[in-house]
């Protein structure tokens, strides 16, 4: 850390960077190594931390909630068990991110990375409700240092045109998580640890759920050792770079914006995240998503059995549209860091999911359509999470305003994670009217205001163009003061 703060100070008393000329040949090499150093282990942490996240839908169709939670004939307590792990989640998000720039990221990875590992673990010991919630509320306080934290990991290497495809291969290992997850389950559902499990439909052993605790849990403790030596910490301060990449990897993190950098906190750039009207309507826009995606991952294996199909093969069945969800999810992606607009993408992701929830609401009788919307759910939800995550990182200015403002729009998102987990009580088996609906609304809110935000950011952009004329969207501008605001800022990506 020492280093690290040294290699700052030597970089912000040396005055501005003359940028080096740097050849297209030398900059594609410097992506190529920066991706093979940051996305691979990256996206294996964001994968372990969603299967820690999301298996207790999983775990529900293999004996938690008889050997916990006696039986929770009303769903109510696994409710609760599953919102634990989000109101640490959320409170923990804003502190926690603008916390991670004074530390350096490769210790700080492996820490949450670490953390969230243990808690995961040890839920496998759990014998009563507290147990699970004591697990669950440590398993959201380390996971709210990671996810938030990495969109403004991902700012410092990479440039505006490059983040969105990278933001969607990271989160769409969320994806693959649920994919993974399914077959997961459907294997250790073999082992019949216990009695017999003798739910409806049920197969198995009533202890499963604990070996699944461990296998899922155990290598994110083992993952985050790894990370300790894999992981390169900011440009200026990285042991992975030679001396020409690192000038190259700095003249790329100052194009567009150049204001606070490294190990300081910009206090002006913090209120002003807190003033932005623009980061509430992305916090609304979440709440929709979060709010689908929670109860995805919490409800999905048991809305797939009121189709009519058996509890391990409902386990299986929620790996295609997992799969299908993450390439749409990394195509969308592509697209928007080639096009640069991401507003009208978010957009038509929600309706999707919109239409899918519509489907499935109308559709009560038919398993071929309603798994078919489950696709069009899976795949909207993901794809708009993905991007508007993406679309933020690049578009507040500073990394003072990104290490507020991303954590804000999340932690105002979260809270519909809450209420997912909420919305599928037993007792409204197997239509689940509620659930479906309101998520079908909030999605279609999320749609409205993403095309809201994508005409905003338009007029700002033509604005700045008939004062200031066509501006360079590469060249350093001086935001140490106005953070996005300053009038001559380079183009926002719509």
């Amino acid at each position: 850390m020492d280093e690290e703060k040294r290699s700052i100070e030597q970089r912000s008393t040396s005055g501005s960077i003359s940028p080096p000329l740097v050849t297209p040949e030398e900059e594609k090499r410097l992506v190529r190594k920066i991706d093979w150093h940051i996305l691979p282990i990256t996206c294996l942490l964001y994968l372990c931390a969603y299967l820690d996240r999301s298996n207790l839908g999983n775990a529900r169709l293999q004996g938690l909630p008889q050997e916990t939670l006696n039986g929770d004939p009303t769903g109510i307590l696994y409710n609760w068990v599953n919102s634990a792990f989000y109101f640490s989640y959320i409170l923990c998000q804003v502190p926690a991110t603008i916390s991670s720039k004074l530390f350096p990221p490769t210790y700080w990875m492996a820490a949450t990375a670490i953390g969230w590992g243990i808690c995961s673990t040890l839920s496998a010991s759990a014998f009563n409700f507290g147990g699970l919630m004591c697990s669950r509320i440590g398993l959201g306080v380390f996971e709210a240092g990671f996810g938030p934290v990495i969109p403004l990991y991902f700012s410092f290497f990479y440039t505006r045109a490059e983040l969105g495809l990278r933001m969607g291969y990271w989160f769409g290992f969320a994806a693959v998580a649920g994919a993974f997850g399914g077959l997961i389950a459907f294997g250790i559902q073999q082992i019949n640890y216990g009695p017999p499990l003798k739910t409806s439909g049920g197969s198995g052993g009533e202890s499963d759920w604990r070996i699944l605790f461990l296998v899922e849990g155990i290598p994110a403790i083992l993952l985050g050792v790894v990370t300790l030596f894999v992981l390169p910490n900011r440009p200026e301060s990285t042991k992975f770079f030679t001396k020409r990449e690192r000038e190259i990897a700095l003249e790329r993190g100052a194009r567009g914006t150049k204001a606070d950098i490294g190990a300081v906190v910009n206090k002006a750039h913090i209120f002003a995240a807190f003033a932005d009207w623009r980061i509430y309507a992305g916090g609304v826009i979440y709440f929709g998503l979060n709010c689908a995606l929670a109860s995805i991952s919490a409800f999905l294996p048991t809305i797939i059995t009121t189709f009519g199909y058996t509890n391990a093969l409902a386990q299986v069945l929620t790996v295609p549209p997992y799969a299908v969800a993450a390439i749409v999810l990394c195509s969308a992606a592509y697209f928007t860091d080639r096009f640069q607009t991401r507003g009208l993408v978010i957009a038509s992701s929600c309706f999707l999911a919109t239409i899918g929830y519509l489907i499935v609401s109308v559709v009560p009788t038919n398993p071929h359509a309603r798994y078919f919307a489950v696709f069009c759910i899976t795949s909207g939800t993901y794809t708009s999470i993905g991007i508007v995550i993406a679309w933020f990182a690049h578009n507040l200015g500073s990394e003072s305003k990104r290490a507020t403002g991303i954590p804000m729009f999340m932690a105002i998102g979260q809270c519909g994670s809450i209420l997912g987990t909420h919305l599928y009580p037993t007792t409204d088996a197997p239509r689940y009217i509620t659930g479906f609906a309101t998520t079908c609304a909030l999605n279609a809110l999320g749609g409205v205001l993403a095309v809201v935000l994508y005409m905003s950011y338009k007029r700002d952009n033509a604005r700045r163009e008939g004062s200031h004329g066509r501006h360079d969207p590469d060249a350093p501008v001086d935001t140490s003061v106005l953070a996005d605001k300053v009038s001559v800022v380079g183009t926002m990506a719509m």
